[in-house]
């Protein structure tokens, strides 16, 4: 198969970043300040808190905005917050090593579904790597649907089938941009469906794209 991908676009939370980060604002520092708020036990604050997320939930915009979530329970400016958690943030060992084989051999984005305020700390060592960065609910006011994998690539002045792209959500990473043409991979770190259908870590996907 002719290789014309111009464009390789990566997911972040748990494709290029752990989950650590975001646990601790979501399921640590939140609760801990509702708990004191209300001087309740971790535990009851915790579940309460789970129930506001719940109330909204992931196909809302309001659901991924940690400053909506300040406001709505009172707690002030939330990038003073995560500032704090810096030292959370942790790149999978693989990371670096794809980044490096594919950089330079194509141009290098970012396409995610987290707000710009978490990127800004999630991506703050590797920001370097990457020609652009799109957040669909910071630019798009979206979840990662069809149409903004469109935008993304209207922006990178490239053809959907120009573009590969890497994640670890099925639907939002594989269903949405194939639907457009972009050729997308599962990333399966954690073994859910069948290895045949997914890649276990960024190297594999890596030595396909340098191999194509």
């Amino acid at each position: 198969m002719k290789n014309n991908i111009k464009v390789v676009s990566f997911d972040v939370e748990g494709t290029l970043v752990t989950t650590d980060f975001s646990y601790a604002i979501w399921f640590e520092l939140i609760p801990m300040r509702y708990a004191k708020k209300h001087d309740l036990a971790m535990p009851e604050a915790l579940e309460k808190v789970k129930q506001e997320y719940a109330g909204i939930g992931d196909q809302r915009l309001e659901w991924y905005d940690v400053q909506y979530w300040f406001n709505h329970f009172g707690f002030g400016q939330a990038d003073i917050a995560m500032e704090e958690l810096q030292p959370r943030v942790k790149y999978y060992p693989d990371t670096c090593r794809a980044l490096d084989m594919l950089r330079g051999k194509y141009r290098l984005s970012i396409a995610s579904g987290s707000p710009r305020p978490f990127l800004k700390h999630l991506l703050r060592d590797i920001n370097h790597n990457f020609h652009s960065v799109f957040s669909s609910v910071s630019d798009y006011q979206k979840v990662k649907k069809a149409d903004f994998y469109e935008n993304m690539c209207r922006e990178l002045g490239v053809e959907p089938e120009q573009v590969a792209h890497v994640g670890d959500n099925y639907q939002f990473d594989v269903l949405e941009p194939s639907s457009i043409g972009i050729r997308a991979f599962y990333l399966d770190r954690e073994d859910k469906v069948n290895k045949k259908e997914s890649l276990d870590n960024l190297d594999e996907f890596a030595q396909i794209l340098c191999n194509i």
